[in-house]
């Protein structure tokens, strides 16, 4: 996001802020009147693409009102009506996927797919306790025809996904069962339980916050004989500003 702009709301929807002295009287008035927001109350906005927008307040509702994990009640919350596709690319037009493009549509919102694709519903779902991800899964495609009908809306020809997704798409000819599943985190489980604000602690070899192992000294050199092997070279990394 481009920035975080607050507000605190004082009596007669009066606000301190750094953009107080940009509003008028009246955008000032609507803007406490359309939040809701009362005297005490602090205001948080945020511009930005709508996606973006969504992952950043997302994250300041969790930090903000989650308590510290060894404190208050165990709250789960199932998580089901998450879109197939969220927001459009901006240079192609096509939809983006949400998780990935083998969620099975919600069968429901099948006639929407070619005229309003951003309204259709992935079988995905996720589980939550108290504002922790534990754990993700979905119903997956197994149709090869609607399969390539997703493929199709995000951009991908026939002639592509039979290149790239052949090995997946031909099976399906052959009678692919329905099928789904859902992956849990035992480690994110284990730390709300112990306490900890971190999945590192309950980790037996975790990696340091730059992604190296202290355990083994990973990442080490790759040999120039190694690399040679595989047919690969090593880039520098692009120069920055």
């Amino acid at each position: 996001a481009k920035g975080l702009v607050w507000m605190k709301v004082g009596a007669d929807s009066a606000v301190e802020s750094p953009v107080a002295k940009f509003l008028s009287d009246a955008e000032r008035i609507a803007l406490v009147s359309t939040m809701g927001a009362v005297e005490g109350d602090l205001i948080l906005l945020v511009a930005d693409e709508w996606m973006t927008t969504c992952e950043v307040l997302g994250t300041l509702r969790n930090d903000i009102g989650r308590p510290p994990v060894h404190e208050g009640p165990y709250r789960y919350v199932w998580v089901t009506e998450f879109p197939l596709f969220i927001g459009v690319d901006p240079v192609t037009g096509t939809p983006r996927p949400g998780h990935h493009p083998f969620c099975h549509p919600h069968p429901d919102d099948l006639h929407l797919f070619e005229t309003e694709p951003l309204k259709v519903r992935a079988l995905a779902y996720d589980l939550v306790l108290n504002g922790w991800e534990l754990g993700s899964g979905s119903i997956r495609i197994h149709e090869p025809e609607l399969q390539r009908r997703v493929f199709n809306r995000l951009g991908i020809s026939d002639e592509e996904a039979d290149k790239r997704f052949g090995f997946f798409l031909q099976p399906f000819k052959y009678g692919a069962p329905p099928h789904g599943g859902f992956a849990f985190g035992i480690d994110r489980l284990t730390a709300i339980l112990a306490g900890e604000e971190n999945i590192r602690e309950v980790i037996a070899f975790p990696k340091t916050q730059s992604g190296s192992d202290p355990m083994t000294n990973a990442p080490t050199p790759v040999e120039p004989a190694h690399l040679a092997d595989l047919g690969l070279r090593l880039l520098p990394p692009p120069a920055t500003a």
